[in-house]
């Protein structure tokens, strides 16, 4: 063969037909085409994000409250992040520490694992429903009294949860401890350490939180 007609591809050539190769897709695209396309995309996720919202009304401390969120969105958030009631905290965020807990038609739950379109309808009780500095609730004057806090991160969480005890006790509800309180309706230490395992406190203040348990339901160690 001709050496005249051979083509000579030289080291340099090879690395910049392959760097062109490589960054070249990743340029923007300026031709009708592509911006149709991104048009499209653009439609589908408004189209997509709309469509996920869905209105919700529920009594939150007393007061009817109606929002309208994305269907993702935890009673958490909805409270903290909508609401603007911050008493709440997030804590794990997987239903294992119990500072989100909240009362829902006077049962506690933990409002990270809840979905806020579950409780149309419903009655929602956070931290700040239960008293204020003027008037405070039993349970939160027994927390001060007792000293049940420390950081005071996971004390909305604890209170809340406490006053769930509080009900359940009156109530009779029976507890892995004392399966029958009809006989003996005041809770021993034992039992409200059960009753508020569910509430962790990383500082540590669990003999003084049952001690102000104890002291708003009456009960003895």
């Amino acid at each position: 063969m001709d050496e005249s007609n051979q083509i000579k591809v030289t080291r340099r050539d090879v690395l910049v037909i392959g760097t062109a190769s490589v960054v070249g897709p990743l340029l923007p695209m300026g031709s009708a085409g592509a911006k149709e396309s991104k048009s499209m995309n653009d439609t589908q996720q408004t189209s997509d994000e709309s469509s996920s919202m869905y209105p919700v009304t529920f009594r939150v401390n007393r007061i009817s409250r109606t929002l309208d969120i994305d269907t993702r969105t935890s009673l958490l958030d909805a409270l903290r992040e909508h609401l603007k009631l911050t008493g709440t905290k997030k804590g794990c965020d997987h239903g294992q520490c119990g500072a989100c807990t909240v009362l829902v038609n006077g049962v506690r739950i933990n409002a990270c694992l809840s979905l806020a379109v579950m409780h149309g309808g419903d009655d929602v009780t956070t931290i700040e429903g239960l008293g204020t500095p003027e008037t405070l609730h039993p349970m939160q004057a027994a927390f001060i009294k007792h000293d049940g806090y420390q950081c005071g991160y996971c004390t909305p969480g604890q209170i809340c949860s406490a006053v769930a005890v509080l009900n359940e006790i009156k109530a009779g509800v029976p507890s892995h401890v004392t399966a029958d309180l009809t006989e003996a309706p005041e809770a021993t230490n034992l039992e409200i350490r059960e009753r508020m395992s569910g509430n962790i406190c990383r500082c540590g203040a669990y003999s003084n939180i049952a001690e102000a348990i104890k002291d708003v339901t009456g009960s003895h160690a």
